[in-house]
């Protein structure tokens, strides 16, 4: 996962409401555990549709979403977070998100932004013309028009945002305290490794005559 400090450029001044996870991307896409490549079905119903903000060249390659109440509500499926980080989605702006999905774009390196929605409103007027930045060191929106919105994060998943840390890559930054710890409980409990030794040779020994 990429270390995200800043997003900052075009946004996507959407606002719908409600939009569940199968808007994001169908389900007919959810037969690949690739994170690749999902980018191109993304808000595909949406995109069928003429004049639709995501295929207007103004907001082509937009790294920040502006979106209405309970976005990413409906089935839990990761492919949601997959598509919009594939499409180039960095930050989702939205008065409330649904607890998984915000979860996911977390795990995914999407920033949820939660604001109320005179905030989300304002940005979506500003976002027609001017560009969006959400700054994770001050935990602000701003925009060119001296906009200033104050978001909240989990202090734990904003450390992982900006470090650019995964559930792997937690794991990783530990190893040398589990090795210790591992290390140390072989020498405290030896018959565990006792133990493994002698279900190792029974699964060795398994099926011999």
């Amino acid at each position: 996962m990429h270390p995200v400090t800043t997003v900052t450029g075009t946004a996507y001044p959407w606002g719908a409401k409600n939009i569940d996870t199968d808007v994001i991307i169908p389900a007919h896409w959810l037969k690949t555990i690739q994170r690749s490549g999902l980018g191109k079905g993304a808000f595909e119903t949406v995109r069928a549709q003429p004049d639709n903000i995501f295929d207007d060249p103004r907001y082509a390659g937009a790294p920040i979403l502006i979106a209405g109440d309970n976005f990413g509500c409906g089935s839990s499926r990761e492919h949601a977070a997959w598509a919009l980080a594939d499409m180039g989605i960095r930050a989702v702006i939205a008065p409330s998100f649904s607890d998984i999905f915000s979860g996911n774009a977390f795990k995914n390196g999407i920033v949820p932004v939660v604001l109320p929605q005179e905030a989300v409103d304002r940005l979506l007027a500003a976002a027609v013309d001017q560009p969006v930045t959400v700054d994770l060191e001050t935990m602000t929106v701003t925009t060119p028009y001296q906009d200033r919105f104050p978001f909240d994060l989990d202090p734990f998943r904003r450390q992982c945002l900006m470090e650019g840390l995964d559930e792997i890559g937690l794991t990783l930054a530990r190893d040398t305290a589990i090795s210790k710890f591992e290390g140390g409980m072989n020498a405290d409990r030896p018959w565990i490794e006792e133990r493994r030794g002698y279900a190792g040779i029974a699964v060795e020994g398994a099926g011999r005559t």
